[in-house]
């Protein structure tokens, strides 16, 4: 069986996809295994690392009572961060990755580890939260890993529907 990019490149070619990526915890990480592919360009359009809330705000256009009602890492802001770079991109697909990859910065309702990630077509999206254990490193590479997985079955089911 072929690696996940790969199985992720080749169907976003099949299907002539695009796909934008917004992400905080995970620093670039996605964008970097999306792009580690000969003819990514075909496929990636934008990455953004939105790793302030300044950029999530200003240049995502998340909203900032959003931001501070349920917190920079939740379900809403990774669903807004997802649709947002769809839009600024004019992508087929976008990803929106918030989370607290640690040491610190995590809080009992949010633990060191919290992650949510939204994938999105614009019209259908969906958002799923984790709990990811162990180092920083290894958490901000379960989230990316993750991210490209729930893409890959986003696409798959897209495309079995329609």
């Amino acid at each position: 069986m072929q690696p996940l990019i790969n199985q992720v490149h080749n169907l976003l070619l099949k299907n002539k996809e695009t796909v934008a990526v917004a992400e905080s915890c995970t620093g670039g990480g996605l964008c970097n295994c999306l792009t580690n592919i000969p003819g990514s360009s075909r496929v990636f359009i934008l990455g953004i690392i939105a790793y302030s809330n300044n950029v999530k705000t200003e240049t995502l256009k998340v909203p900032s009572m959003l931001i501070k009602n349920k917190g920079a890492v939740s379900a809403q802001v990774a669903k807004a961060m997802a649709l947002n770079v769809l839009k600024l991109a004019k992508a087929h697909l976008g990803i929106g990755i918030t989370g607290i990859a640690g040491p610190s910065g995590g809080t009992k309702e949010k633990p060191v580890g919290t992650v949510f990630i939204a994938v999105t077509c614009g019209k259908n999206t969906i958002v799923e939260k984790f709990k990811f254990s162990g180092t920083r490193l290894q958490i901000k590479k379960k989230s990316a890993d993750k991210a490209m997985q729930m893409l890959l079955e986003f696409v798959q089911k897209k495309e079995s529907v329609g």
